[in-house]
């Protein structure tokens, strides 16, 4: 049995071992695939039965053109770099790793809202270049330094990620609301009071049709003067430009964000020159035992598959 790894190199740079594949079958891993080249992914898989994807996308014209495969793997949560309704068409199962990251995503939500709110690396940097020894006074800060408890932590999607977020918040003396009906109970709590109550917003939710860029002018005029903003779901949930905007006036106080609408970014993203915003590439999902557990999961999906009881099937 042939399987094959598209683009292994982001889970797994070297640090960890491929070995719970390898002893499934014949494994071909490939650090990175061109994206946009069909020819060379459909000259990779060629004979496959088992192909394993991050993020290089597997289309209906792929699906059509390989006869032999029979399961894909998806080394993520999101799937949408699979056609999933061209894969079932062709009979292939899709699966994906539903929670692997919990712990991570929610600790780097958390270490970006205290990056916000006590400018550590910046003070640290100054500290080395001389500006302590410099002072007049013993103590001294240039940025607001910022007290979480007592404030509102509101969160945008409240699923593992979204209350791992909330227990760290409130062990930080923080009430916590999340955004919804109104109807289904506390902490659920209607848009507009949402938008008006939170001193920090926090977003964990996946990408729909419905919520794309609903952090925007219109939801960013709703909220408190100096809110301040976390991402580190989808970057699609914000209209960057406007949330640009409302970081150069002040109306969002700062912006913590380890996702974008396109990426790596592009060198346009008007977030690159807006005040207060603190941009990291993507790595909330990537300490190593998070990794682990994503090709731990991937093996466990594959076995389950070949035992003919397929789990976390998402086609």
């Amino acid at each position: 049995m042939k399987i094959v790894v598209l683009d292994g190199y982001a889970t797994n740079p070297g640090d960890l071992s491929w070995e719970r594949i390898e002893r499934i079958g014949e494994l071909t891993v490939y650090d990175r695939s061109p994206n946009a080249d069909t020819e060379e992914i459909l000259s990779r898989i060629d004979k496959a039965d088992i192909v394993i994807t991050n993020k290089t996308p597997l289309t209906r014209e792929i699906f059509a053109r390989s006869p032999k495969l029979r399961y894909v793997g998806v080394l993520a949560t999101g799937y949408n770099v699979v056609d999933v309704d061209a894969a079932k068409e062709h009979g292939v199962t899709v699966t994906n790793i539903p929670t692997y990251g919990t712990m991570a995503v929610a600790q780097f939500a958390i270490a970006m809202l205290l990056e916000i709110c006590h400018r550590i690396g910046h003070h640290s940097d100054g500290v080395r270049e001389g500006a302590w020894a410099k002072n007049p006074d013993w103590s001294y800060w240039d940025y607001p330094l910022i007290e979480l408890a007592g404030k509102t932590m509101g969160i945008v999607g409240y699923g593992r990620i979204g209350q791992a977020v909330a227990n760290i918040a409130k062990a930080l003396g923080m009430q916590v609301m999340a955004y919804g009906d109104s109807s289904r109970g506390e902490p659920y709590v209607e848009p507009d009071a949402f938008f008006a109550r939170a001193d920090v917003i926090s977003l964990h939710a996946p990408l729909t049709a419905d919520n794309a860029k609903m952090i925007n002018k219109d939801t960013i005029a709703k909220m408190k003067d100096g809110v301040i903003l976390l991402n580190n779901a989808r970057g699609q949930l914000i209209d960057e430009q406007d949330l640009a905007d409302a970081l150069q006036t002040g109306k969002v106080y700062a912006a913590g964000l380890d996702v974008v609408s396109v990426e790596p970014i592009t060198e346009d993203n008007p977030l690159l020159t807006a005040k207060n915003c603190f941009i990291t590439p993507h790595i909330s999902w990537a300490p190593k035992e998070a990794r682990e557990r994503i090709i731990r999961a991937t093996e466990e999906n594959l076995q389950a598959f070949l035992d003919g009881k397929p789990i976390n099937v998402v086609n």
